[in-house]
């Protein structure tokens, strides 16, 4: 129901993407969006690339008097870096760097030069995957739904996580130049950032990313493709470097028995609670009530200064990887585009739950939905 397309290389002359499926009447704030793919720009690691450019959107359709009227959302972000480029003549890439997409993609598509390849799997691509989530964002707070996101890891070095409420945690992430919440945490890790760069690698991380106010039911469990808990995988596992996708304590659960990872269910003063969520806040693929928790590991970045045994494709002869413009670490400038991706697939299980063509529409729908627990049967 809610839908997005991104096109656009990494050195063209612009990004472009259209969201289709949104309700009309939906407010959208320009700077939200702006402030979303400022944070995608921002982190302590971040390559040289990033001084370069300053995303901006353009709407170029589907919003008018700053309100969504139905139709496709057009939206573009300019690239500056391509000016530098537009007439610049290169030789062709012929050594693909081992963990990219290079060889793989010259092959599929018989393309000579593998510099067409890293044009479009570029993660620049990203910035319109964010642009997209912020509308996703924007609709989802219309009906009280939070997500944010911190790092736990990164390069090794794990992050105290306290247990302080989400919001919090949300909050001193985006004031971290790392994304970390817990300060002394943060200063081991931007340490571990500054060993990496100096041996001129690249190291990754996992960041956990969470959602809040989430009504139950969202998903579903009867078939395969609809379950939520396999649509965030997707999304997730879809981010450039992304290679292991957890919701709730997943890998810690498979070490135990089954009545230690269940999260057990009460009512208390006429409530349903649990005291725990290891499930990460989806059972048999569908919202249960908790906080979703999902997590993400995103292996470091191919292209490394230390260069790395590949071959000349052309000369079928062993070489040397030529080291490309990139980040060294950018799992800080993760955070926004995994929340992004988490937003598209919320926003589009509550158009699937509370669906209308307007806002005012679907939040009759939300409004008129009473959940209640199945009825006792008859004495």
């Amino acid at each position: 129901m809610l839908r997005f397309l991104t096109a656009g290389e990494s050195h063209g002359p612009a990004l472009s993407c259209i969201v289709e499926g949104l309700p009309a009447g939906l407010p959208i704030s320009i700077d939200a969006i702006n402030t979303d793919l400022h944070r995608r720009q921002t982190g302590y690691g971040a390559g040289a690339r990033m001084k370069i450019e300053r995303d901006t959107i353009q709407i170029t359709g589907g919003i008018v008097n700053g309100l969504t009227i139905g139709g496709p959302v057009g939206m573009l972000v300019e690239n500056l870096d391509w000016k530098n480029w537009k007439d610049k003549v290169t030789p062709p890439q012929t050594i693909p760097r081992p963990g990219h997409a290079d060889l793989a993609g010259a092959t599929k598509y018989d393309l000579q030069d593998l510099r067409m390849v890293g044009e479009r799997a570029s993660a620049r691509e990203t910035a319109m995957r964010v642009a997209a989530g912020s509308l996703a964002r924007q609709l989802l707070a219309q009906f009280n739904v939070v997500v944010g996101a911190y790092v736990t890891e990164i390069g090794g070095e794990i992050a105290e996580t306290p247990d302080l409420p989400y919001p919090e945690r949300f909050a001193r992430a985006q004031t971290s130049d790392v994304c970390v919440y817990d300060e002394p945490s943060a200063e081991l890790i931007r340490k571990r950032i500054y060993a990496v760069m100096q041996a001129k690698e690249t190291g990754g991380g996992v960041i956990e990313t969470v959602a809040l106010n989430l009504p139950v039911g969202l998903g579903t469990h009867v078939h395969w493709d609809r379950k939520l808990d396999g649509r965030l995988a997707q999304a997730i596992m879809s981010i450039h470097s992304v290679k292991g996708v957890e919701i709730g304590s997943a890998f810690e659960n498979a070490r135990k028995l089954g009545t230690e990872v269940q999260d057990e269910i009460f009512i208390r003063d006429g409530q349903l609670v649990r005291d725990t969520n290891r499930a990460g806040g989806l059972e048999g693929g569908l919202t249960n009530g908790e906080p979703l928790v999902i997590r993400a590991a995103f292996k470091p970045i191919a292209t490394t200064l230390t260069p790395i045994r590949s071959i000349d494709v052309t000369t079928r002869e062993a070489t040397m990887m030529i080291y490309q413009r990139s980040d060294l670490v950018h799992i800080p400038r993760a955070c926004v585009i995994t929340e992004a991706m988490v937003c598209l697939v919320l926003a589009d299980a509550m158009m699937e739950k509370f669906g209308g063509d307007s806002l005012r529409e679907m939040r009759a729908h939300f409004n008129a939905w009473h959940p209640t627990l199945p009825e006792r049967p008859a004495a």
